[in-house]
Formats: structure tokens, C-alpha cells, sequence
């Protein structure tokens, strides 16, 4: 397949699976909670990426009061904010935040801060200036209020910009504000993306003279 070339006003970057290997840590994690309430790990797999943990809860345990599910969700942030054993940059994503330095760009995760913190610093990666973390936002994705608070802090249409992504539910909502994705790794490779790239390394980022972002994606 032939390089794919993007142009983009602004970016918006997820931060777990798309900058930052947190597999390792998030799986130890959510496994616990999972066997402690009998629920399949797989099932919380194949759900949970992407997504604020109060939300993962909801989907697997309906029933059960919001209030709960925000009360566990800070106990397994806390864990998972202690717990860096494992977490390693996406291979290419040091040089391209590097590029991104040049061009309006946001981090948009579902990571509250302290855990982007934490986790942006074990895998020794810049952290962007404009943050849209869970604090920011009413509802986690596949909501896209993350996706257009970002553009809104750049100044950018949505049209306008470009989502880095790996999630189901982080493709989704950037689908659902009205911006192209690019899909990176395994999770994304079967989402239908914009593009997709098997890591950053397959990423150039050129700053224009004009302040926007040009992308070559090599398959």
C-alpha cells in the first residue's frame, strides 16, 4: 500500500496504547477486580481500553449505583498510579512529540492526571501543555465531549483536526466529533481508521511553514 499524507490544524493524542505500553499494569489491575466480583477478565478486556474505569464497571455491572462504581474506579487509579513496573514508550512516540512540540497538539485521555503523570513520566515522554484528562469531562469516551474540548483549547475546527488513537472507544469518539483518526497497534487495526500505523514509527510529523501538521503514515 502507498504512504497516506494528512493534513492537520491540531492534534489530539491518546495517551495509553497510542504514546504509552501500559498493557502489563492496567491488565494486572483490572484481572483483581475482575476475579473479585467473578467476572471473566476477558470480558473486562475487551471492553475496558479506551474507556474511564467507572464506565467499564457500568457496562459489566448495570445494576449496581454510580456511586459505587466511582468509588472502586479511585481505589484501582490509585493502584495503577503506583504501579509503573512495565510501562514503556510506543517505540517512535519520543520523536514525535518531539515534532508535535511545533504544531498545536493536546493530550486526551481517560487517565485522571496523576495517573497521566505518572505515566507519561515512567515512560519518560514530554508532557503536552493542553491536557483534557478524566477531570476535564462529563462522560468518558466513546463520548467525544474529550475530543472537542481538545480542538476547542487549540482554537481548531474538528474538521480541522487529526485523533492518534488505539481504542475502540477512543476511535469512536473521535468519529462521533467529526475528526479522522489515525489507528495505532494491533487494538486499532480492524477499526476502520483514517490510517493506521503499527507504532509511531511509522509516523513522520512535518511542521509546515503555515503552524500545521503534515502526516506521512507508512503502512
Amino acid at each position: 500500500m502507498p504512504n497516506l499524507t494528512l493534513k492537520a490544524r491540531a492534534l489530539l493524542l491518546d495517551m495509553d496504547g497510542t504514546l504509552v505500553n501500559s498493557d502489563a499494569v492496567v491488565e494486572r489491575v483490572w484481572r483483581a477486580w475482575a476475579e473479585s466480583h467473578g467476572i471473566d477478565p476477558a470480558r473486562v478486556f475487551a471492553i475496558m481500553h479506551g474507556r474511564q474505569g467507572h464506565a467499564t464497571m457500568a457496562a459489566l455491572l448495570p445494576d449496581r449505583p454510580g456511586h459505587v462504581n466511582h468509588e472502586e474506579n479511585a481505589g484501582l487509579l490509585a493502584q495503577e498510579t503506583a504501579d509503573v513496573a512495565g510501562v514503556v514508550a510506543i517505540p517512535g512516540a519520543p520523536a514525535f512529540l518531539e515534532a508535535a512540540r511545533r504544531v498545536p497538539h493536546a493530550l486526551v485521555t481517560s487517565a485522571d492526571l496523576a495517573l497521566a503523570t505518572a505515566r507519561m513520566g515512567a515512560a519518560g515522554l514530554a508532557m503536552p501543555d493542553v491536557l483534557i484528562t478524566a477531570e476535564s469531562v462529563s462522560a468518558s469516551k466513546p463520548d467525544p465531549e474529550g475530543f472537542l474540548k481538545g480542538a476547542a483549547e487549540l482554537g481548531a475546527d474538528p474538521a480541522d483536526c487529526v485523533v492518534f488513537e488505539d481504542s475502540a472507544a477512543g476511535i469512536a469518539a473521535a468519529r462521533a466529533a467529526g475528526m479522522r483518526v489515525v489507528g495505532i497497534g494491533a487494538r486499532a487495526a480492524g477499526l476502520e481508521p483514517t490510517a493506521h500505523a503499527a507504532t509511531l514509527e511509522q509516523v513522520t510529523l512535518t511542521p509546515e511553514p503555515d503552524g500545521t501538521a503534515r502526516l506521512t503514515i507508512t503502512p
